[in-house]
């Protein structure tokens, strides 16, 4: 045991003393951002209803240019060169027509409270629903009964409304293609404890419209009453909807902070703007939109001089970054990180959950086990050849952490998952992460309003985020040095509780091989990463990191040695 002390200390000794230069970046951006404007910004966007091309989007999309152009930056002609402080509004052609839900109603014939309202359930129109004719529509009701028809042949429905404990869009596919004018769908995952929250309802979609049908979404307390006044029976609904498609584009905004050293290598946020909610994502639009008045404000004052370029983007979620990283080859060889912030500004107190940081793919997202454990969201698909060693997962834990020790604010993490603006980075074999919550039993539903907002919150991310950049984009040797440190802490750490969780699992019978693989196989990501923190400096002035890589990357051969020869 002597030489897995040894090897410990060798692997962690020289971060403790190592003098974090993000401390001057924590001072500027906690005194600089204001959880005010980022829960004005948050207000003005949750209040509409965003798809890409709608009007929700666009106002919001325009709310974002307003902000940056009463921060500094400065509308470019032609490229980002023009200027220190610029931005960019894309405009692109939909495909499809965008789509504004207007009002709602429900009623069952004979009653004067309405089933459902959209004034109340914003998200009872399934996206792309059409209106019924001016005054409504008043039919009969069906209701498919479990277990479920796998299509509707022998059942009429023609000419009336289809009700069903599944999701609309499924129901839709089925019933508009037998004669039904409209379906009705319920389905609420566990984790937004539908019995609980019983106005709850998750947004949806239905696709290929072309009939001019209909789909509602809803609560459990409208199934509910439904059921029971079907189980009475014959039932006549009265439905009456509006809505609007219409041509329009497709916005997605950018703005720059041009770096003075090196301004083809950059940093990019993305935070996207569709999906209704408040904590998804307006605060992720109101965080970010705060950021960049921030950094305006340091680079105008003369406090910060940029080396890289920082790069803050707003659009449609996955699509608008995906976009930014493939049009443009040569732009995307200097995208150096990328990160999403999504869902970052939740009171946990209402909501539940907590702030995660999605780590890149590391061994955890394959052998999920210890203190490790992934969201509700669930585990995506990573095998080995999906790993991603490097520093940045270590790095912005640290920062997060920092943050979270100075403002007493719960700081966690989860295995890669996927799902959000952090993925279109690492198809591209970009370095990105996530920034976000969960779970939420409000996710995605109409009751995730600015009640369940947390200003507190957006500022911790906000200045974790900024903080992070800041110090990434300003790199030099010491901060290689600092962020080298924390690689070796957290590849010293994990080796111990992987080896002790090995140690166990082979005492009590488990597969040996099987155990020194995944020791192993994390050595070699830490191995790895260790020797990516080579890259962080804006300018190399010495050998100095190459050298105390190969210290390191020593130090955890060795220590993964004595483990490996403790394992049996």
């Amino acid at each position: 045991m002597k030489k897995l002390l040894l090897a410990a200390l060798l692997l962690t000794g020289t971060h403790l003393f190592a003098q974090d230069n993000s401390a001057a970046w924590f001072n500027l951006t906690r005194a600089g951002f204001n959880e005010k404007n980022a829960l004005a910004t948050t207000a003005f966007v949750e209040q509409r209803w965003r798809v890409p091309g709608n009007t929700g989007f666009n106002e919001s999309i325009y709310k974002i240019e307003e902000i940056l152009k009463k921060a500094g930056y400065v509308l470019q002609k032609a490229n980002e060169a023009e200027g220190p402080l610029t931005y960019r509004l894309e405009k692109r052609p939909l495909k499809n027509k965008a789509w504004d839900p207007l009002d709602a109603s429900i009623t069952i014939a004979g009653e004067q409270q309405p089933l459902l309202e959209f004034k109340t359930n914003r998200n009872m129109l399934a996206i792309n629903s059409a209106s019924t004719p001016e005054g409504g529509v008043t039919a009969d009701v069906v209701m498919l009964t479990v277990p479920l028809p796998k299509t509707l042949e022998g059942i009429d429905v023609k000419g009336k409304i289809v009700f069903a404990e599944m999701s609309s869009g499924r129901l839709f596919n089925m019933a508009m293609s037998a004669g039904a004018i409209g379906v009705m769908g319920y389905s609420m995952p566990k984790y937004t404890q539908p019995e609980k929250y019983q106005t709850s309802i998750q947004f949806s979609g239905i696709s290929n419209n072309s009939n001019g049908g209909w789909a509602v979404n809803m609560s459990y307390a409208a199934k509910e009453r439904l059921k029971k006044a079907i189980a009475k029976g014959p039932l006549k609904l009265h439905v009456a909807i509006s809505t609007k498609l219409f041509d329009s584009e497709e916005l997605t905004i950018v703005a720059n902070v041009r770096g003075t050293v090196n301004p083809d290598e950059r940093l990019v946020y993305s935070a996207h703007v569709q999906e209704p909610g408040a904590n998804d994502n307006a605060t992720g639009v109101g965080t970010l939109s705060e950021m960049a008045r921030v950094t305006a404000n340091l680079v105008k004052s003369g406090k910060l001089k940029p080396q890289r370029t920082m790069t803050f983007l707003w659009g449609n979620e996955i699509v608008s970054t995906g976009r930014y990283i493939t049009e443009d080859k040569e732009r995307a060889k200097g995208i150096l990180w990328g990160m999403s912030l999504d869902m970052v500004g939740e009171n946990t107190a209402i909501t539940g959950g907590s702030f995660l940081i999605e780590k890149m793919p590391d061994p955890s997202a394959i052998w999920t086990r210890g203190t490790d454990k992934h969201s509700e969201w669930g585990a995506g698909e990573v095998a080995e050849k999906d790993l991603f060693p490097h520093y940045y997962n270590d790095f912005i834990m640290r920062i997060c952490n920092t943050q979270g020790k100075f403002a007493n604010w719960t700081v966690n993490y989860n295995p890669f998952e996927g799902g959000s603006d952090h993925t279109p980075f690492l198809r591209n074999n970009i370095p990105g992460l996530l920034m976000w919550h969960f779970t939420d039993a409000f996710y995605h539903t109409d009751n995730d309003r600015l009640d369940k907002v947390s200003a507190t919150t957006m500022k911790n991310v906000g200045i974790s985020a900024l903080t992070a950049g800041l110090t990434l984009i300003n790199a030099d040797e010491q901060t290689a040095m600092n962020i080298l440190g924390d690689v070796k802490a957290a590849a010293a750490l994990r080796m111990k509780t992987e080896f002790e969780l090995s140690k166990k699992i082979v005492a009590e019978g488990g597969d040996l091989e099987k155990e020194k693989h995944i020791l192993n196989t994390w050595s070699k990501y830490y191995t790895a990463s260790l020797a990516t923190t080579s890259a962080i400096p804006v300018q190399k002035s010495s050998t100095r990191i190459g050298s105390a890589i190969k210290v390191a990357t020593l130090a955890l051969e060795k220590q993964t040695e004595a483990y490996l020869a403790a394992l049996k």
